[in-house]
């Protein structure tokens, strides 16, 4: 396949490039691409991940070239490359196992009046959904299937989220764009950018050494997420140069397999921000941070004195970038969420669904839930990966603002955001189009990726063994090829700067 240049290639990356305040001119250095046909789907998930691979590596590109002083270097999208790593964590082996993925719990139900999904990897979500469902820990699925069965799908997902718990009902486009908080998630862009204060004088930034080109050598980065999405969008500031040290609660616990996808480049330690010793470690660490990333839903951080805006008074000059489920109002805004779930709620299952009776009747051309099959999900967990590299997108480009302007800056993405986005704003091969019900777009066909992944796919011994792994699809003139240092065991290192 022949390459394709600049971002009207490509019309997803023009508009994410805007929605980070990027030059246009800039996205005709972008060249596209790779074998056809990847990440097959009703939506357009392929055009989502090329979107946001793009816009990440042109935004490294751009402050690479601001600390340079030199032209921005070429950027380079290979869908192959692409698709890999949006797979990775299904690629992943550690001495030829297979890692973990789904709890026999996080899974679809079919209740009284159609279906929920629920959530439970981590125990603690297991533990909170049998006991919204007065099951004891020993229930297994079938005893959850039979619980569900004979309920409505609207009260289980109440009643297993009052109880801190995650299940979701399965709706249409549609009612999602109905129900209070799509009308909250549609008030808002796919992502914004913006200054928390201005009085701060510009960053000085240093010029690289290279090679490789590292845009983020020398800055440090305070990792306070967990899952995917923020843990992609930190490990490709890792790759880039950045000093990442991960955060993480000692009481919370955390999938390894999950760390050694997500890991690369970064440390991770233990951190118990409720006591006095650990809040007195992460202030320290704060004040000579640069970067912080936080991932937990809206609210969770609060009592720590972690607002974007309590963090950039202590710290001033700081970035902030800021991952949720389901945005920051709106009903939801403070429940927890995960890409799977997000799937469900917003229509995104609904249409991936199977087609159902070959009647052609409207609820079924539009993906609704009423097929005769269950709920169906993106060939990846792309609004997951997706929004992790908007993310590490948003923190480039504050540097680079901030080299400028000065000031403190705040990123804010949502998971649902994107997949508004991917529903609303992305046609097949990246163009708007009119919405997954008005079928303002040409659908890829479903079906095995036609292409081998094993181009980009390594193998490198870590503590943990010997890895399989994807390599890093963010490439640019001089940008490396592969990741730093393989991930460590997860909690184990000192919470100190390098």
């Amino acid at each position: 396949m022949g390459q394709r240049h600049g971002g009207g290639a490509n019309g997803g990356t023009d508009l994410a490039w805007a929605a980070l305040g990027g030059d246009p001119a800039l996205t005709e250095r972008i060249a596209f691409g790779g074998p056809p046909g990847l990440l097959p789907a009703r939506l357009p998930a392929m055009s989502l991940a090329r979107s946001t691979v793009a816009v990440c590596a042109l935004a490294a590109a751009e402050l690479a070239a601001r600390r340079n002083g030199g032209p921005v270097p070429a950027v380079r999208v290979d869908d192959g490359a692409v698709a890999t790593a949006f797979l990775s964590e299904r690629h992943l082996r550690i001495d030829g196992r297979a890692c973990s993925s789904f709890a026999p719990l996080s899974r679809f139900w079919r209740t009284a009046d159609g279906w929920v999904r629920t959530h439970a990897n981590y125990p603690h979500h297991r533990a909170r959904l049998l006991h919204a469902l007065d099951l004891p820990e020993t229930a297994d699925a079938p005893d959850v299937g039979t619980v569900l069965a004979g309920r409505r799908a609207a009260d289980i997902e109440e009643t297993v989220c009052a109880a801190g718990g995650l299940a979701v009902v399965a709706r249409t486009p549609g009612e999602w764009d109905a129900h209070p908080q799509g009308a909250a998630v549609a008030a808002h862009p796919l992502l914004t950018l913006g200054t928390l204060d201005a009085g701060v004088p510009p960053r000085r930034l240093l010029p690289l050494a290279g090679p490789p080109t590292l845009p983020a050598a020398g800055l440090r980065v305070l990792d306070l997420t967990r899952v995917i999405a923020g843990p992609v969008a930190t490990r490709t500031l890792a790759l880039l140069g950045a000093d990442v040290l991960r955060i993480d609660a000692p009481q919370l616990p955390e999938s390894q397999d999950a760390h050694s996808d997500t890991g690369f480049g970064k440390r991770s330690a233990a951190l118990d921000l409720g006591s006095s010793a650990g809040r007195a470690s992460f202030e320290e660490l704060l004040s000579r941070a640069d970067v912080v990333v936080t991932g937990y839903r809206p609210g969770a951080l609060d009592r720590f004195g972690l607002t974007p805006e309590a963090l950039a008074a202590r710290r001033p000059g700081l970035v902030v970038a800021r991952l949720s489920a389901w945005g920051d109002d709106g009903p939801w805004g403070g429940r927890r969420g995960f890409d799977s779930l997000v799937q469900v709620a917003t229509g995104i299952a609904a249409v991936e669904a199977d087609a159902g009776s070959a009647s052609g009747d409207s609820e079924q051309s539009r993906g609704g839930a009423q097929r005769s099959g269950i709920p169906g999900a993106l060939p990846a967990q792309a609004l997951d990966h997706g929004t992790g590299y908007l993310l590490a997108a948003a923190v480039f480009r504050a540097l680079t603002e901030q080299s400028r302007t000065g000031g403190s800056f705040l990123a804010t993405l949502a998971l649902a955001r994107t997949a508004r986005w991917l529903m609303h704003g992305l046609g097949a091969d990246g163009e708007p189009h009119a919405g997954p019900e008005g079928h303002g777009h040409a659908a890829q066909t479903p079906g095995a990726d036609p292409y081998d992944p094993a181009a980009h796919l390594r193998e490198t011994d870590s503590p943990l063994g010997r890895l399989r792994h994807a390599l890093p699809p963010v490439s640019f003139d001089g940008s490396p090829a592969t990741w730093a240092a393989p991930p460590g065991r997860c909690g184990t290192d000192a919470a100190v700067w390098r």
